[in-house]
């Protein structure tokens, strides 16, 4: 006899998506690569405490670069938004979002009225003017009878585009049985220790210098 088929599990209306800078990322790469560049290149060639001030140096830069440029990311899927901000991650199920804004900055704010900023989405004033004005000389052409492309997306920052998007999660999966839960945060200790133990040994070679 053959056995019966295993049920295979139907798919997520929305599948996992990632927000990022890329800018954000490109100018971290270039930092990195200049920092242990550097930071070798006196490993290598210096004299004296040099090589361990040039190591201190990079235990402390390396994990600000990635925390700041490369670690920022925003994960989301049909349960929960998850926000990696440089030194947290912090993940809501989407029944616990009560709202997503975009002002100066991007942020959620939970249902207990806090606060998480989002990193990797950052706000660019320049942008949002310029969608500003494309608006309103569609706007103008509009109320002097010129002919409007309707079907061209409405002019939007990307950041603005970005929480528009999140918004749509929240409004459709915010009441579904998977998407409630807890808030969790998480400290990303992983970047803390390399930089604590650069600054203790920058501390200790000043202090003996």
């Amino acid at each position: 006899m053959s056995k019966p088929e295993t049920p295979t599990p139907a798919e997520p209306a929305y599948a996992e998506r990632v927000f990022r800078s890329p800018a954000g990322m490109a100018g971290g790469v270039l930092l990195l690569a200049l920092t242990v560049w550097l930071g070798v290149d006196a490993v290598v060639r210096g004299a004296g405490n040099t090589p361990l001030f040039a190591i201190a140096t990079m235990l402390v830069v390396v994990p600000l670069v990635v925390a700041f440029t490369l670690r920022p990311a925003v994960f989301v899927n049909d349960d929960r938004i998850r926000i990696r901000n440089p030194f947290r991650t912090v993940t809501a199920p989407w029944g616990r979002v009560e709202e997503v804004r975009s002002s100066y900055s991007t942020e959620i704010i939970t249902k207990d009225g806090t606060k998480y900023p989002m990193w990797a989405v950052p706000v660019s004033l320049r942008q949002r003017k310029r969608a500003n004005r494309q608006q309103q000389k569609r706007d103008r052409d509009e109320r002097a009878g010129r002919q409007v492309d309707r079907n061209l997306p409405t002019p939007m920052a990307q950041a603005d585009r970005t929480v528009g998007e999140l918004r749509e999660f929240v409004t459709a999966r915010g009441a579904a049985s998977g998407s409630q839960g807890e808030v969790k945060a998480v400290w990303a200790y992983e970047l803390f220790i390399p930089l604590a133990v650069g600054a203790v040994m920058l501390v200790i070679l000043f202090a003996i210098a």
